[in-house]
């Protein structure tokens, strides 16, 4: 589930840099992405139901062995229409006036959940869908936001937002405010986490200064690394970028990877270098290798 969810944000980042519009073709598809594996029968993987099957519903555990039902979405023949009416608003083709883009992101993701379209992995899909309308409308930072940990902490919260709003006559107020409080703590979350982050970096470059077994331009490359988990380096790319010699930036790049602080990969008739998982604890340990 983790890596459909990855996958699916990856796809949802394609979607919004290509500045695509949102169709049920596309809808599909990230379903499609989202339960690779995670869904009972595979046939149900990005296919809305049908008239002639049991609609899903959306149950609450009652303390008991049966589940109580908060929600009944509506009948399978109207979901044809309302995916429709549904990707016209997410796109702004509907004639419903101004609304602020994270709202209508928030409406999105309500909008899916309500419908409940397909047999499993509808909350999934709808937190996908806000994702998609945020990056869609150039705030790039919601990729970062943690929305759902923080929607698992408190399930009874989320599942009451939706139900506030089906009791006071589909007034999205209750839902809008309790997403809005959600992205709150997300950012906070955030912050938090880039502080921790950038302490943690300036620890470990001062700890690596000056150490005789790693040279500044090996600095210079776990600087990077640290920075970005996903960087991967080739010998030919340190060469230009330190302007040595190809024995130069070759010896500084394996190195490194002696040490274990970088991983060596081959990539066709090149070596590619990439930051191994715990490379924070690594240079900790080398730190303290000598004492």
């Amino acid at each position: 589930m983790i890596l459909n969810n990855y996958r699916a944000i990856s796809r949802v980042r394609d979607l919004a840099r290509d500045e695509l519009p949102l169709t049920t073709e596309t809808i599909c598809e990230l379903h499609r992405v989202l339960v690779v594996d995670a869904i009972d029968d595979p046939a149900d993987a990005g296919r809305i139901q049908r008239e002639d099957e049991t609609r899903v519903w959306v149950s609450w555990p009652d303390g008991s062995h049966d589940e109580q039902r908060l929600h009944t979405p509506p009948r399978a023949s109207e979901l044809p229409g309302r995916m429709e009416a549904m990707c016209a608003f997410a796109n702004g083709e509907s004639d419903d006036g101004f609304v602020h883009p994270v709202v209508r992101a928030i409406v999105l993701h309500f909008w899916l959940a309500y419908d409940h379209p397909f047999v499993d992995g509808n909350g999934r899909l709808a937190r996908s869908l806000f994702y998609w309308s945020m990056l869609r409308s150039k705030y790039w930072l919601a990729e970062f936001l943690t929305v759902s940990s923080i929607l698992r902490l408190a399930p009874a919260k989320y599942a009451r937002s939706f139900l506030y709003t089906e009791t006071d006559s589909n007034d999205l107020t209750h839902f809008v405010l309790y997403q809005l409080d959600v992205i709150e703590r997300a950012i906070k979350e955030l912050r938090t986490y880039l502080q921790a982050k950038r302490e943690e970096v300036r620890e470990v470059e001062e700890m690596l200064a000056g150490r005789a077994e790693v040279n500044h331009r090996q600095r210079s490359v776990l600087a990077t690394a640290l920075r970005d988990a996903n960087a991967d380096f080739l010998i030919a790319g340190h060469q230009r970028k330190q302007s040595v010699t190809y024995q130069t930036a070759r010896t500084d790049l394996l190195g490194l990877a002696e040490l274990g602080l970088l991983a060596m990969r081959r990539d066709g008739k090149s070596y590619r270098f990439l930051p191994v998982p715990d490379l924070v604890d690594r240079i900790r340990g080398l730190g303290k290798s000598e004492d």
